[in-house]
């Protein structure tokens, strides 16, 4: 199989597997919409979850996986699979007490880390306080993910990709019980909320390990640490921290931000992510984890063509996806809202709040999954610099956006101010990679932008008019909301496929291909 097909198939894998996980995220937000709304609880849930999470993605999915993906996949290309293995069991054993070590500061420190995160909090009674409190309950939650990212980067680059996708699953299934079965078990029901996610984080790591063992990479304690590879992912990992995790650090320094508006700001902008979030799990981080392996190998192996060739139909790929996604949400904010989490205690009001936010997020959805393609391919070259400063202007133009918009949009302002400066980081990231590297295709990464816009535009037109056939901002009536909007979101995948096969889209012929042949294996199996 070519390694567009290699691609396009991990891709496929990646996204069949997170669909469900996204699925099983909606819910669980819908479970926690209902049962805790948007306000002070809430707030203060979002925000204590806010802080590991933001060192998930920041460290375990962002710049260990960046950072341990290359080196270990050309120690597995050059040296064999013993020396991996080797590799493998010494970064496992020094990530076990890094982590340790930062869990334990993070819940003895919690107060301070909250109190300069959240200055607003203090203002509320009680609300600074709940915040620390469950903060402390889901700080494990990092110890246990970190490892999980690092069993994740040894299984994608053996090109096993559907366990850490399908991993979070049971994160949502072990928030989604423990909300509804343990809240009468605590003085203040959200605990049980926080309590679920650190069971959810235990989980995930017990289930990567028999498949390490049956992939041939078993995990034993070896304490190596002047491993000379080692060496060299840890110095990859330092710049990697803040070049790969500078979208997600804008989006905590919009939560920080947030917390200085008024009651449920907080709330709304990590409901609005949650779904800004659904499209871009199920195909730009799948696209992207694709890609990497791909690019790392060819890059070992001194294939600049083979990795510019990757690199092109990786971010072709992402946008004949993101492109129509983004106008989908855009047009369908409100009626998903509507839909998904009016109920309980989530009326009409926080749902048009909550699409104000994601419509500004969906903005900038395909310049994030651009980012996340581009990224890696400079840590692919060994290249560290290029992204940190890259990402240190985009920090700096969201920080600046956010002060000067949070006054006039309020926390759709904070939303705006993201999507400005995903931006500018893509802009930079493509111009300082072409000039590292030389031309990748670019004519064809823009032909396929204006392709996908082309026929995203009959979509948008056919979608919005059929959600016109639904009052959405009446409670209950999910059935009839759900044929409509389901309708609609139907009426316009069919629509934007007849129209990139129109217009003779290559990655269209590349996705259908692929499924052709996985439907003819099908039919051939006994």
């Amino acid at each position: 199989m070519s390694e567009k097909g290699n691609i396009a198939r991990a891709a496929g894998i990646l996204g069949s597997a997170t669909i469900l996980s996204r699925v099983m995220g909606m819910v669980r937000d819908m479970v926690v919409s209902r049962l805790f709304g948007a306000g002070f609880a809430s707030d203060a849930f979002f925000a204590a979850f806010q802080i590991p999470n933001m060192l998930r993605r920041f460290f375990a999915e962002g710049a260990l996986t960046s950072a341990f993906v290359p080196i270990f996949s050309e120690t597995l290309n050059k040296r064999g699979e013993h020396e991996a293995r080797e590799l493998a069991n010494a970064c496992f054993s020094l990530l076990t007490i890094v982590m340790a070590g930062v869990t334990l500061a993070g819940i003895l420190f919690s107060p301070v880390i909250v109190g300069l995160m959240f200055p607003g909090f203090h203002s509320v009674p009680g609300k600074f306080e709940l915040t620390v409190l469950l903060n402390r309950v889901m700080f494990p939650y990092i110890f246990f993910i970190s490892l999980v990212a690092l069993c994740m980067g040894i299984l994608n680059t053996v090109r096993h990709f559907f366990t850490p996708a399908i991993s979070t699953v049971f994160l949502n299934i072990s928030m989604i019980v423990a909300a509804l079965s343990l809240r009468g078990f605590f003085d203040v029901p959200i605990t049980a909320l926080a309590t679920g996610v650190l069971i959810g984080g235990i989980v995930q790591l017990l289930l990567q390990l028999p498949v390490l063992w049956r992939k041939g990479f078993p995990i034993r304690p070896r304490f190596a640490f002047g491993h000379p590879q080692v060496r060299r992912i840890a110095l990859l990992m330092l710049p990697s921290l803040f070049g790969v995790g500078v979208y997600y650090l804008n989006i905590t320094v919009s939560a920080i931000l947030a917390s200085l508006l008024p009651q449920g700001s907080v709330s709304y902008l990590y409901y609005a992510q949650r779904l800004f979030e659904f499209p871009q799990g199920i195909f730009t981080v799948s696209v992207a984890q694709a890609v990497l392996p791909s690019m790392s190998r060819q890059a070992a192996e001194g294939d600049m063509n083979g990795m510019k060739e990757s690199l092109s139909f990786g971010l072709r790929l992402t946008l004949f996806i993101t492109i129509p996604a983004m106008v989908g949400l855009l047009v369908c904010s409100t009626p998903i809202f509507s839909l998904i989490f009016m109920g309980g205690a989530f009326d009409y009001a926080k749902a048009v709040n909550s699409a104000q936010a994601l419509f500004y997020y969906s903005l900038g959805l395909s310049f994030v999954a651009m980012t996340r393609v581009l990224a890696p391919a400079f840590y692919a070259l060994k290249d560290t610099k290029t992204p940190v400063w890259s990402a240190f202007c985009a920090f700096l133009v969201n920080l600046g956006f956010s002060l000067a918009l949070m006054g006039p949009f309020k926390h759709g302002g904070l939303a705006l101010a993201t999507t400005i400066s995903a931006l500018g980081n893509m802009v930079m990231l493509l111009w300082f990679l072409r000039r590292k590297i030389g031309p990748f295709g670019g004519r064809g990464v823009v032909y396929c932008g204006l392709k996908s816009l082309v026929a995203a535009v009959p979509m948008a037109i056919t979608v919005r008019y059929l959600c016109g056939w639904a009052d959405w901002s009446l409670m209950g009536h999910k059935t009839g909301k759900a044929l409509v909007l389901g309708g609609a979101i139907a009426s316009g995948i069919v629509i934007y496929g007849l129209c990139v096969r129109l217009l003779r889209s290559e990655e269209a012929l590349e996705v259908l291909t692929m499924l052709k042949r996985k439907m003819g294996r099908k039919r051939s199996a006994p």
